[in-house]
Parts: C-alpha cells; sequence; structure tokens
C-alpha cells in the first residue's frame, strides 16, 4: 500500500507539472524571461526601473493569460533571435520582424505588428529621399531589416554606416555625423512626434510583421503564446494597447 501511495503522489506530480497552460515550459516554472533590445521606444524601454512600451505591454497581457510573471534581460539587438536557441531567455520580444534567415534559427510566432521603413533626417533638411544621400552618410541598425533594406535599395554613393544601438544613431544625426536614419516606421515617427529637430522625410512599403521567437523545438510554449496572442485580440485587450501607444 505504501508502493502504490507513493506511485499516485509521483504519477500526481508528473501531471500536476506536465499539464495546463505553460507550466514546464519556461526557464524557470511559472516565469516567462523575455529578451529585448532597449531602449526600443515606443516598444521597450525601461523608466525609472519599471518597464514599458507596446512590446512589453502586449507580452504582459500574454503572461497573465498564461499565469506566468514576465521577467525582461536586455540582449544586443544583432542575432537575438538565436537567444532562446542558446537558453539565455524563454522568448524574444524586440520589435523583430520574421524573415526567412531568422526562421531558419528560430520558431516565431504569429504576427503582431505590421510596420513599413522609413527615413528620419533633420527638420528642414534638404536630404527627402534616398537618392538625395548620394554622397552622404546614412545611419542603420546593424542586424535589422532596416539595414538590409538600406543595403539592396540605397544608391550608390550613399555611405552606409551601422550602429549598435538606436540612440546612437539619434545623437549621429542631431550632431550631423549622418544625413538621415533609415529603420521601422514606428520607431522614426514615435521620434519625430516628440522632438520638433527632426522630420519624416520618406516611408518605405515593405509589408513587415514583427514576431516573438523561441528555440525551435519549444513547440508547445509557441502554441501557448500563440493562444494567449489571439485571446487578447478577441478581447480588445490587444486594441486597448495599440491605441494607447499608436491611436489613429
Amino acid at each position: 500500500m505504501k508502493r502504490i501511495a507513493l506511485l499516485a503522489v509521483a504519477i500526481g506530480l508528473l501531471a500536476a507539472a506536465c499539464g495546463g497552460g505553460a507550466s514546464g515550459l519556461t526557464l524557470t516554472d511559472g516565469e516567462l524571461l523575455v529578451c529585448t533590445d532597449a531602449p526600443y521606444p515606443p516598444f521597450e524601454e525601461e523608466v525609472d526601473g519599471e518597464w514599458t512600451g507596446f512590446d512589453v505591454e502586449v507580452v504582459e497581457a500574454i503572461g497573465a493569460e498564461l499565469d506566468l510573471t514576465v521577467e525582461w534581460t536586455v540582449q544586443p539587438f544583432d542575432g537575438i533571435w538565436l537567444a532562446p536557441e542558446s537558453g539565455t531567455c524563454d522568448i524574444v520580444a524586440s520589435a523583430m520582424t520574421i524573415t526567412e534567415e531568422r526562421q531558419q534559427a528560430a520558431l516565431f510566432s504569429d504576427g503582431y505588428y505590421d510596420a513599413d521603413q522609413s527615413l528620419l533626417v533633420v527638420a528642414g533638411s534638404e536630404f527627402m529621399s534616398l537618392d538625395d544621400l548620394v554622397g552622404q552618410r546614412l545611419a542603420v541598425q546593424t542586424g535589422t531589416t532596416g539595414e538590409i533594406y538600406a543595403q539592396e535599395n540605397a544608391p550608390d554613393g550613399v555611405e552606409l554606416v551601422s550602429f549598435d544601438e538606436p540612440a546612437a544613431m539619434f545623437l549621429a544625426l542631431e550632431g550631423g555625423d549622418v544625413a538621415g536614419i533609415l529603420q521601422d516606421l514606428p520607431v522614426n515617427a514615435d521620434r519625430a512626434q516628440q522632438n520638433d529637430d527632426v522630420e519624416l522625410a520618406d516611408t518605405y512599403s515593405t509589408g513587415e510583421q514583427y514576431g516573438f521567437a523561441t528555440s525551435t523545438d519549444n513547440t508547445e510554449l509557441m502554441d501557448e503564446i500563440n493562444s494567449a496572442l489571439s485571446t487578447i485580440k478577441d478581447n480588445g485587450t490587444y486594441d486597448e494597447i495599440f491605441d494607447a501607444y499608436f491611436g489613429a
């Protein structure tokens, strides 16, 4: 009877560990550890010790649906989609475009945000298009689709300057070290809204979608994330977050 009782307890513990939502699917049970490259407003940034941004609130809502506490860790963007594969975190949420190349090394969620590329310049600048930038320096962020777009579309004579962090690009633009910044439209648009010294010069339709990423073999966790993402879209939570950051 003692052996039977112990066996029953073991079976019960195994069932508890394997069943129900995302339990047992993350590095630490009950916690979702998220890699991000921050600051990257309006998607993710830490202000006075508190995390905020569109990505942050969407992931927090997903975490609530899965009964997981969300924790954040900052990582460089270049190659960040590989972080879950190495055990650095459970998922990546970093305004990251789903691409075929990245999908070869990571498992992506359903798309949660549509994005395009854009050109940001100093207000009143004469450089209002890529063609205008011939003979000038153009800032891009290393490892991003903005860098790829510039490499494929900037005319000969435009010097591409890669930066590891968005903040450094903005400083370079304000200091006159570069004539423009080519990166995701919502980020440049947010900067232009916050700072009258810069303006959006041009936008480029690319049909990109942002997605969350995890390791290639963690299909169960991604299934749970996609299910929670669908839920917050259906119940209006996603729309509330979107409107708070982007409005019309």
